[in-house]
């Protein structure tokens, strides 16, 4: 028994009738060979089909939400990074190299890197790391001990390396490294003892004004003494790019009272910045 079917009559402004016709065509709803305005109106209403000013973002839109995308990879959140990326695939009318870009990001192995990571250091198993450099050029340690430490919204691995070549740390660190888990190339088990740690210097900080009322203990800190508005801090650090980037940071309100070597090396950088500025400075 065919369904009974219900009619209505609208009234048009001339012309209209072709308008729609032409949308019913870029839809592909036809009456036998002719476009269906009324076929047209029966997907819409059962909204099999939207129409109006299509979905498109803007070229800033986009790369925010590819920023997005990368912070959620690098931060391990996998689920939501392949969601976002569903989004823009249905939604963002994305060129067909950025697709193939997010696409590359998505598959990349940063996660599966993570979880072998993880896995060779439970068993403290030591390996050879082959690794893409900042300059492209493939590079190969060897770890005798590593960690997968969070640094400004992105896991880091943080290894010690036999290999020194190329360590632009203070002597007493040039073993200790930090690798991005993207510019991870391979790793491969090897025969060596595993190390207890990394290698260690103590630094100690003073801080004052709002960054000393502020200062909250950190599980690397040996030592925290506060007295005449000033914050002492006696710290174990692994890394003086890290340190540096916290003192830099906190402005006048910090210092590095010692040992000489990362004083230096912060001495060094405050000077540099002042010659950008044309600033003279003062001199020990």
């Amino acid at each position: 028994m065919s369904r009974k079917k219900e009619t209505i009559t609208l009234s048009i402004s001339p012309g209209t009738k072709e308008k729609l016709e032409a949308i019913a065509r870029r839809f592909n709803i036809f009456w036998g060979k002719s476009p269906s305005p009324s076929g047209l109106i029966a997907a819409i209403a059962q909204q099999e089909l939207e129409v109006g000013e299509p979905f498109v973002l803007t070229q800033l839109q986009l790369q925010a939400l590819i920023k997005a995308i990368k912070a959620l990879i690098n931060s391990g959140e996998i689920k939501d990074a392949q969601l976002l990326t569903e989004l823009l695939f249905e939604r963002g009318s994305l060129e067909p190299f950025l697709r193939q870009s997010l696409l590359r990001q998505i598959s990349q192995p940063t996660e599966i890197w993570r979880k072998i990571l993880e896995e060779q250091i439970q068993k403290q198993q030591p390996f050879l790391l082959l690794y893409l450099n900042s300059q492209g050029l493939e590079e190969t340690f060897t770890v005798r001990w590593a960690d997968l430490q969070f640094f400004e919204k992105e896991f880091y691995l943080v290894a010690w390396c036999e290999e020194t070549s190329g360590s632009e740390e203070v002597l007493a660190l040039v073993h200790n490294r930090c690798f991005r888990l993207d510019r991870i190339i391979n790793i491969l088990p090897v025969n060596k003892i595993w190390r207890k740690n990394l290698d260690f210097i103590l630094v100690k900080l003073h801080f004052w004004g709002d960054s000393a009322k502020r200062y909250q203990k950190r599980t690397e800190d040996v030592e925290i003494w506060t007295f005449d508005g000033i914050c002492k801090v006696t710290r174990k650090v692994f890394n003086t790019f890290w340190l540096m980037q916290e003192v830099l940071a906190n402005g006048e309100n910090c210092v590095i009272v010692s040992p000489d070597s990362v004083r230096d090396r912060i001495k060094m950088k405050v000077q540099m910045m002042a010659q950008q500025y044309d600033l003279a400075i003062y001199k020990e």
